[in-house]
């Protein structure tokens, strides 16, 4: 695993990392934005604390370990892939914590957000952080799982960010919550 200085990492502020979709995608998950590490590795939710990927493990939605810490291998990406799951981010910008985002720029990322699943016709999108949802989309009331509306025809859920700063979610619980979309999108 790489070692990042704090200036090595301040300078992939503002940095962006392309979208990881298939041809058939089933399931788009959507961080927030990039943050500094995922910059600097050019992988989504790359950081050595973030529990995305032993989620995704633990809940069955992948079926190999996946460690992104170093940057994810094309063979990850292309596993991925294969089982119909994307990558995307509501703000394309890398910054270090998401609460750096304007709400402008959430709801700007928003809109970029429904043009990308009107294109890539998922079966379904889950959002990774309720507060930036809400922002995004205008919905301060919305809660976490099943929305009630779809996104652009595709089904709609907001599951919690995998975040180390999300201190109160485990890998398990956030397993259960990703179990949940992948199960609407069929591949669980």
């Amino acid at each position: 695993m790489p070692r990042f200085t704090r200036a090595e990492l301040e300078s992939f502020r503002d940095a962006e990392v392309p979208d990881l979709l298939g041809p058939d995608l089933r399931l788009l998950f959507v961080g927030i934005n990039p943050g500094l590490w995922t910059a600097a590795t050019q992988t989504h939710f790359a950081h050595p604390v973030n529990r995305f990927y032993p989620a995704l493990l633990r809940a069955g939605v992948i079926e190999r370990p996946i460690d992104p810490a170093a940057g994810m291998t094309d063979d990850d990406r292309d596993y991925l892939r294969a089982r119909g799951i994307g990558i995307t981010n509501v703000v394309r910008r890398a910054t270090a914590k998401a609460s750096e985002l304007t709400s402008a720029e959430l709801r700007e990322g928003g809109q970029r957000l429904v043009a990308l699943v009107e294109q890539r016709r998922p079966r379904v999108v889950a959002v990774a952080g309720i507060t930036a949802y809400r922002i995004a989309f205008g919905l301060p009331k919305a809660a976490l799982g099943l929305q009630p509306e779809p996104l652009a025809g595709a089904g709609l859920w907001v599951v919690p960010n995998p975040s180390g700063l999300n201190a109160h979610e485990t890998v398990e619980t956030l397993a259960q919550a990703y179990a949940a979309p992948a199960r609407a999108a069929g591949i669980l």
